[in-house]
């Protein structure tokens, strides 16, 4: 196979260096960059060590639906194949070449990089990262290996992807969770915001499956999380609507001042409501006759 590669790049780079070659990959299709070749669909195969092992089928399907009609936009980064010369090994954009076996594409436009095995795994990394469909847990997980594997700390990635630190720093938190409770956020049954709740206590399996069970927000669970089963349970048809605090607080500063039992009916987001008072004799109604009279 005939090959002419301009000055193809890569060798000893660094994390932003290796993180802008896959936003070229992302970049929007209005903005697309220059291939460096267009090779035979045939001549490129995956890479072996790909992280990311599912793809979902209907989006596949769309784009691969897109790719039939406008054609591959984005070039795929490729390097020249370790084990064959005439072949190359996609680096980032294995989406896409699937997509355009789909579509029947013969030929598929490519950048060519020298990159090392080790930058390799790298940038599927980093490319694995910046799927729309990750959950929290998966975003942990490729954090973690590229602190573990290459050495970077959380502040060099956090400017490389356009991240806060501390939003890394708290999805790594999720990985100290137990299975069972990751399971959950992988599955899409808890958000990230629920999650964090969990963190570091000691009942994070039965929370996490209670807050399943009866679908609270990130605010309820953060209550339940911090205060325990005192949280009353969510309404549900039928059943009485929890109240507030603060209202829970009048009902037993009136109870205490009048010695009778009080009970506040005031409906979130209106101004009216009903107040009920329990007397238990003829005198305590006297009682309370004259302390609204006045006397």
């Amino acid at each position: 196979m005939a090959r002419s590669i301009k000055n193809p790049r890569g060798l000893g780079r660094g994390l932003s260096a290796l993180m802008s070659d896959v936003g070229q990959s992302n970049a929007p299709s209005d903005a697309p960059k220059r291939a460096d070749m267009i090779v035979p669909v045939e001549s490129i195969r995956p890479n072996p060590d790909q992280p990311r092992r599912t793809f979902a089928e209907d989006a596949l399907q769309e784009l691969a639906a897109s790719v039939a009609e406008k054609g591959i936009i984005q070039p795929l980064i490729v390097r020249i194949s370790p084990d064959d010369p005439e072949m190359f090994e996609i680096v980032a954009g294995e989406r896409r070449w699937r997509a355009a076996q789909m579509a029947k594409l013969h030929e598929i436009p490519v950048i060519v990089r020298e990159y090392t095995d080790t930058e390799v795994l790298e940038v599927a990394i980093i490319e694995n990262i910046q799927r729309a469909d990750l959950n929290a847990v998966d975003e942990a997980a490729s954090y973690r290996q590229l602190m573990d594997r290459f050495g970077h700390t959380q502040d060099q990635m956090a400017t490389a992807l356009g991240k806060s630190r501390s939003h890394i720093a708290n999805i790594l938190r999720l990985l100290s969770l137990p299975e069972e409770v990751q399971g959950y956020l992988v599955s899409g049954a808890l958000t990230a915001g629920h999650a964090r709740t969990l963190v570091g206590h000691p009942q994070a399996i039965s929370l996490a499956r209670e807050y399943i069970q009866r679908k609270l927000s990130v605010r309820e669970a953060e209550s339940l999380a911090k205060n325990g089963p005192a949280l009353k349970r969510r309404s549900v048809p039928g059943a009485p609507v929890p109240k507030d605090p603060d209202t829970v607080q009048i009902e037993n500063e009136l109870t205490a001042t009048l010695r009778m039992k009080v009970t506040i009916d005031h409906k979130a987001g209106e101004e009216g409501g009903k107040i009920s008072i329990s007397y238990r004799s003829l005198d305590q109604l006297d009682d309370l006759l004259r302390a609204l009279a006045g006397n």
